[in-house]
């Protein structure tokens, strides 16, 4: 017999997927449309979950979702933009070391361990060696969920193989 979701493409909820169905996690900035990856590593640099939100989410925001998915760990490193006293808070609950200086305009500024902070190169070199995949840095996909898997397979191909 021949299969019919082939021929008409997938399915949800018992109706095609047409054209524009799928988010594509673009939002404004300044820059123009722009998306964004938040990214949770370990000590190595290596990613370990990350997602894809539109351009105006702020990185603290991103930080809410990933801290779900955070594994038992000592510290967390982050730079300015997760820089907010409820997450400071909530690592601490969780007995996680917060290593994040503080904004500019801050009133009174937290205070952070800046020997420490030097370690968070890892995390910006993992971010590089995604850019090295040309389809990425320039995000060729304007579907979020291909481009999303397009960042899984660079990930698996330069840090677990």
């Amino acid at each position: 017999p021949l299969n019919t979701d082939i021929l008409h493409g997938d399915r949800r909820e018992g109706r095609a997927i047409h054209k524009g169905d799928r988010p594509r996690a673009i939002g404004r900035t300044k820059g123009g449309l722009n998306s964004k990856l938040h990214m949770l590593s370990d000590g190595k640099g290596r990613p370990l979950n990350f997602f894809l939100s539109p351009g105006q989410m702020a990185d603290s925001r991103g930080a809410l979702v990933l801290l779900r998915h955070l594994p038992p760990a000592k510290r967390f490193l982050g730079d300015k933009a997760y820089d907010a006293d409820w997450l400071r808070d909530g690592l601490r609950d969780r007995g996680i070391c917060p290593c994040i200086p503080p904004r500019k305009k801050r009133r009174k500024p937290a205070s952070y361990n800046k020997r420490l902070y030097r370690k968070r190169y890892r995390i910006e070199n993992a971010f590089g060696r995604l850019k090295d995949w040309r389809g990425i840095a320039t995000r060729y996909e304007r579907c979020g969920d291909i481009f999303l898997n397009a960042i899984i397979l660079a990930t698996i191909v330069i840090f677990w193989i």
